[in-house]
């Protein structure tokens, strides 16, 4: 390292002559940054994590290709006539379908869900019901005819007393096939119960990944409702816009502001702290360790001069890491998102540690073109140390397929490399201005009286290598108890306006399984039947943890060929005659009367001849009709356990005749992303530690020193992982990028330390913790602030990220300031009396006989 540093020297010297120059040009790279910054936009797509050749990828995308997005744009229109809010549909649908945004080149939405002739169904019911719900209702008949004539009979008597039995099984199966009938039917108009609110669905007909078409279509349309007085229908009548695509909407909107307003508290933090901190060290140097309020004023008047020296280099740094991740990426990821906090409040770490060394020179009486290169050449080394060992531990996730892992190591390595250039060029270029211009003048003061430098012990280096030992073992024995979090909703923010607006919707109940399909799509009708059977298979043979409810196909509600048009119309005859029995014929309720009605179809029905809203739920985007399967789960989705059991069972389908097939869902998707971070994340945290030890070997040039350099990392994961247990935390996968992040920053501290020990030598210890030690703790609480700022988020992912990294830095910065000076200390400590208590001369002596002062001119 010190002959890499030597060849730079040339660098730093250029920089100091050619200031004005070197500020100029970052000046432009920041712009330019920040131009292509701008075109940024977060993405929330959960497929664009995985690679694109993962059969679950392509098989949602073949699926939105083919089938179409299931998102949609709804509109609650409510008011206490029923009439009055079918008048304002008729007269807004039209209007929102001719809708088209400025440099769009077709309407906003390319169809509509409002009203169904049921008057056909209510004649042809049975004819579209699958095979499974006739065998339902003909065991329901069954049963009802078996107790009327029961009943009939005067040698019957009905021992159940409590009404618990068959009767009430007869009553849960009818209760079922009412439900099925009323989705088979529906409802002419989507109403709620008491016909006060009126519901349509629009469905768009540009990519419902375009936050800007999203945008545009909800502002467009908020104008039009408006523009048509809804008033003018009815007085009461009120007009709510709600739907998924809304949903996507508040999403990205509330994750950009969220980003954003974490980032400006983040950044005045971080720079308020180290602004304060310089500020109190130079007060405290200037008055003899006396404060006067003359003093402090005179200082605080200064620091917007140190927050620009400090802030403005990192901010250009961000600027340069975003330009380029918009070039590479085009878009942020959830895990990406809140990165320009994190880098912030990482990056100011290196400018503490160069500006502190070179405040310690100017102070002992160096110039400043002197100061610079000596920091330069000195804290430079183990700054860059520190930095690339950090960078690198980000850029072993650059290998990683799940694309959370990717980006973040690949935007975080570059930015870090970004700071790094920031503080070792741009913060001394504009040290050179500063002084130059007379903006900033560090100057030395020596203090009073004669300080000699001596040996001084580490206090109570016992008590702590004991309590630290303790928890090292508590953490090892709490290891297996750390779970992970597979609750998806667990991870979900609240959007309380999404909520309110959907409570509005949901007042109609729609055609709903209750749990979104996987879907299946195929090139032609013909594979459909031996797809549906191989499907049947799988949930014959899983009967210990079944995740699948049902299959559906059209070719299951809509007979296609000859031999099953004449199947059905039998079915259908059967039930008929069952309907005819002595028992049943003389029934005049409702339920019989519609089964009568359902079950009048005597003729195959040609597939023109079924209404079109029916069909559509069955057709391509193509136009297509009947090329795709539906496979609904029998488990809730939300969790991750029951995801990736579902997609084992659906997500590659093998039919008796070797085809392959592969479902498509977001939920498939999500199950191969947690698939994937289980499989990859103990190889890229265990990469990151083995480049974390080489790069600590590389440094050091001595076993002995990099694994000092190693041990506060090691134990500070372990005290990590013990408080995550004890404060009931669970890992997650979103915060599982926080262990390689840990790894790369966490082990910065303990290399300053043993970096200025090595250069000290034995007997320095409790000199460097409060030297050192001190410009340590500033750079990991700064870190610790950036990520911190995460705590502020409303969405729980950002801010487990922020809670676990807070916990994981601040634990290893414990263990570099107590658990390895008290190793150190105990190690020195078994030496001889006469080598422990010999004085200890410093080898550079000006940089100890005085305390830096802010100072200008004026003073």
């Amino acid at each position: 390292m010190e002959r890499l540093f030597e060849k730079l020297r040339p660098l730093i010297q250029f920089v100091v002559r050619r200031s004005g120059a070197v500020f100029a040009i970052a000046m432009l790279a920041s712009f330019g940054g920040i131009f292509l910054a701008k075109s940024l936009t977060i993405d929330t797509n959960l497929a664009n994590l995985l690679p694109a050749d993962y059969e679950s990828v392509k098989a949602l995308e073949k699926l939105r290709a083919t089938v179409g997005g299931e998102s949609e744009l709804a509109i609650g229109i409510q008011s206490p006539s029923f009439e009055d809010n079918v008048a304002f549909a008729e007269a807004l649908i039209p209007a929102v379908l001719e809708m088209t945004g400025e440099g769009y080149t077709e309407p906003y939405f390319g169809r509509v869900e409002f009203r169904k002739e049921t008057a056909f169904l209510e004649n042809n019911a049975l004819y579209f019901a699958t095979e499974a719900e006739l065998d339902m209702l003909q065991d329901f008949l069954d049963a009802t005819i078996e107790e009327a004539a029961l009943d009939a009979s005067p040698l019957f008597f009905n021992l159940d007393d409590d009404g618990e039995g068959g009767e009430s099984e007869t009553d849960s199966l009818g209760q079922e096939l009412d439900g099925i009938y009323n989705d088979i039917v529906s409802s002419e108009y989507p109403v709620s119960d008491d016909s006060t609110t009126l519901v349509i669905r629009f469905y768009p007909s540009g990519s419902q990944a375009d936050f800007k078409f999203i945008e545009a279509a909800y502002t467009d349309l908020d104008i039009l409702i408006a523009s048509l007085d809804p008033v003018a229908f009815n007085v009461d009548m009120k007009v709510t816009t709600a739907g998924r695509l809304l949903r996507q909407l508040i999403e990205v909107t509330s994750i950009r502001d969220d980003v954003i307003g974490s980032f400006g508290f983040g950044v005045t933090a971080v720079l308020l702290l180290v602004v304060f901190y310089f500020l109190f060290k130079s007060a405290q140097a200037g008055s003899g360790g006396r404060f006067t309020l003359r003093r402090i004023f005179s200082l605080l008047l200064r620091a917007p001069v140190l927050a620009g020296l400090i802030g403005i280099p990192l901010l250009m740094s961000l600027a340069w890491t975003f330009g380029m991740a918009s070039i590479i990426f085009g878009s942020l990821n959830l895990m990406t998102s809140a990165l320009g906090l994190v880098l912030f409040g990482l990056g100011i770490d290196y400018g503490i540690h160069f500006f502190a060394r070179y405040s310690e020179e100017r102070a002992s009486g160096k110039s400043v073109e002197d100061a610079i290169e000596i920091t330069f050449m000195s804290t430079g080394q183990a700054v860059v140390v520190g930095a690339m060992t950090t960078a690198a531990a980000m850029y072993v996730l650059v290998v990683a397929d799940f694309k959370g892992f990717s980006q973040f190591g690949a935007i975080a390595g570059t930015g870090i490399i970004n700071a790094l250039i920031a503080m070792l060029l741009i913060l001394p270029s504009m040290l050179v201005l500063f002084e130059r211009t007379g903006i900033l003048r560090l100057q030395s003061q020596p203090r009073s009286g004669t300080e000699t430098s001596t040996n001084r012990i580490f206090p109570g280096r016992r008590p702590i290598l004991i309590g630290s030992v303790v928890a090292i073992i508590a953490a090892v024995v709490f290891l297996p108890r750390v779970s992970f979090e597979y609750r998806f909703s667990e991870l979900e923010p609240t959007y309380q306006e999404y909520n309110d607006r959907a409570a509005v919707i949901r007042k109609v109940r729609g055609r709903s399984s209750g749990r979104n399909p996987a879907y299946v799509v195929v090139d032609s009708r013909e594979e459909i039947a031996p797809l549906i059977k191989a499907i049947n298979l799988i949930i014959a043979s899983d009967t210990t943890s079944p995740t699948i409810e049902k299959v559906e196909s059209l070719q299951e509600r809509f007979p296609l060929t000859a031999i099953k048009q004449q199947d059905r119309l039998d079915r259908l005859e059967e039930i008929r005659d069952q309907l005819s029995d002595p028992f049943l014929e003389a029934d005049s309720s409702d339920d019989i009367r519609r089964l009568r009605k359902a079950a009048a179809t005597t003729a195959p029905i040609q597939l023109e001849n079924v209404p079109e809203f029916l069909r559509r739920q069955f057709t391509s985007k193509m136009g297509d009709v009947g090329h795709f399967v539906m496979i609904y789960p029998s488990v809730g989705l939300s969790d991750g356990r029951a995801s990736m059991a579902f997609s084992d069972d659906v997500g590659t389908i093998v039919t008796a005749e070797g085809r392959t097939y592969h479902a498509g869902s977001t939920s498939l998707v999500a199950a191969d992303m947690l698939r994937l971070m289980q499989k990859e994340s103990p190889w890229m945290i265990l990469a990151t530690f083995l480049i974390v030890c080489l790069l600590m070997y590389l440094n050091f040039r001595s076993l002995k020193w990099a694994i000092l350099a190693l041990i506060p990392l090691i134990v500070g994961i372990l005290w990590m992982l013990f408080l995550v247990e004890l404060v009931g935390m669970k890992i997650n996968f979103y915060n599982l990028i926080v262990f390689p992040a840990v790894l790369g920053i966490g082990n910065d501290a303990g290399v300053h330390l043993v970096h200025r020990y090595r250069e000290e030598g034995k007997g320095s210890i409790f000199n460097i913790v409060r030297s050192t030690g001190e410009h340590v703790v500033m750079g990991s609480v700064t870190t610790m602030v950036g990520f911190g700022g995460l705590l502020l988020s409303f969405h729980p992912a950002l801010h487990s990220i922020g809670q676990l990294a807070v916990i994981g830095i601040g634990a290893t910065l414990l263990a570099a300031i107590l658990f390895l000076p008290a190793m150190l200390q105990e190690l020195e400590s078994r030496q001889t009396p006469d080598a422990r208590n010999t004085p200890k001369t410093p080898k550079t002596p000006e940089t100890r006989d005085t305390l830096k002062t802010l100072e200008t001119p004026s003073d």
